[in-house]
């Protein structure tokens, strides 16, 4: 698999999409919390708007690289319009699936084990 390709890197991606579950994240305080106070809920609507758009275009660019697989590039395309945290989970469960599996020990020898 394919680490990077210049700053399209799935390290940028994610944390780009934390931003943005950030910013959607105040948008929905704001617009219902707080009363919608003007400009900032436009401020932040017009954001995750325009993040919406280019998280959708380098999520598919990075699929096609391979940078990150077609189901995270699916839930910030498609999912990601109405709720960016989608693809900030499927962010997680990628690098949790990319993790290397913990080395352990083995069995240790010595008291506590039962000779059969």
């Amino acid at each position: 698999m394919v680490a990077s390709a210049g700053p399209l890197t799935f390290t940028h991606l994610k944390w780009v999409s934390f931003t943005h579950s950030c910013i959607y994240l105040a948008l929905l305080v704001s617009a219902f919390a707080i009363g919608k106070p003007e400009p900032l809920t436009f401020v932040l609507g017009l954001s995750h708007g325009v993040l919406w758009i280019i998280m959708s275009l380098a999520c598919i660019a990075a699929a096609r690289l391979r940078i990150v697989p077609l189901r995270l590039a699916v839930a910030v395309a498609v999912l990601g319009g109405i709720g960016p945290f989608f693809g900030s989970y499927e962010f997680v469960r990628e690098e949790r699936r990319r993790r290397p599996p913990p080395v352990s020990a083995g069995p240790t020898s010595g008291a506590g084990e039962a000779n059969a």
